[in-house]
């Protein structure tokens, strides 16, 4: 099996498939100036994007973990999450509360999915 990477840089990839397996750098929000329905909604439009590209989608996510930077906005990540995720195909998954890398981001996910 090749291992592949997508958009490689100096740091990290944004994700690398081997063996029949997409994993995912955590992803966060382009537009740290909306609402965590917002910038979860982002977030996961940039999952499927990935996804996509490896030749896989949402419906075969093996495990996601968010990490989200206020408890108490939970709500509102789940109600971006629940519009998204496909139907009889929710992963197992884990939310965490975090300090994320800058202070204006509200969430990261990170999903590892089959191809």
């Amino acid at each position: 099996m090749t291992l592949q990477r997508f958009d490689v840089g100096a740091r990290l990839s944004e994700m690398a498939v081997y063996n029949g397996v997409a994993y995912l750098a955590g992803q966060v929000p382009e537009d740290a100036t909306q609402d965590i329905t917002g910038q979860t909604a982002q977030v996961l439009a940039a999952i499927d994007k990935l996804l996509a590209r490896a030749g896989s989608d949402k419906s075969k996510i093996l495990m996601a973990q968010i990490f989200i930077k206020d408890l108490a906005e939970f709500p509102g990540m789940n109600a971006a999450w629940d519009a998204w995720v496909a139907e009889g195909n929710a992963p197992p998954r884990a939310t965490v509360q975090a300090q994320l890398a800058r202070p204006e981001w509200k969430v990261e996910i990170v999903v590892t999915a089959a191809v």
